[in-house]
């Protein structure tokens, strides 16, 4: 009667011992606060990836809308938005974005104007694409969650139309 009575002692002097509690819901919080603190960074350097790009194929726009529609003009335009500037020097905005990424188009077509030959007469507007252009992330979730289907490599497609302001036909 005594053992079990010094056991049921025990048993309660335990049960209201706290000690180790705070590292339990530490190892039970820790991984979803580092998860977050991941998808919340991933999810700003797309951002960051997505409006740099943007703003590149802005300035390519506003460049190719008061240019001759050309294809020496298209390939100057591409380096602006790849380098910043029309000579094509120095590094990408971007690791990864290549000239290759860029497409410039006259009338909302999807043709390349390298491509696709001359334009008849003046372009209504002038479009800038980004294409096949992959966002590097640094976390591989599909690892970390054991799922090889799950990526955050998705494509950055930054599209910008403008109205095209030269009104003389192209010769």
């Amino acid at each position: 009667m005594r053992v079990r009575l010094s056991r049921l002692l025990s048993l309660r002097r335990l049960a209201r011992n706290e000690r180790g509690v705070q590292l339990a819901e530490l190892a039970i919080v820790l991984p979803i606060l580092v998860t977050l603190f991941a998808a919340t960074a991933e999810f700003g350097r797309y951002f960051y990836a997505y409006t740099t790009l943007a703003k590149a194929a802005r300035i390519g726009t506003r460049y190719m809308a008061t240019a001759k529609v050309s294809c020496f003009e298209a390939n100057k335009a591409k380096k602006l938005v790849v380098y910043g500037n029309t000579a094509g020097t120095g590094s990408p905005v971007i690791d990864g974005l290549t000239t290759e990424n860029v497409i410039v188009s006259a009338n909302a077509s999807l043709s390349d104007i390298c491509a696709g030959g001359p334009i008849p007469g003046v372009p209504e507007t002038i479009t800038v694409r980004i294409k096949e252009f992959k966002h590097d992330p640094l976390f591989n979730l599909g690892a970390l969650m054991n799922n090889s289907t799950f990526s955050l490599n998705v494509d950055i497609k930054p599209s910008v139309t403008m109205r095209y302001l030269l009104t003389t036909p192209l010769v």
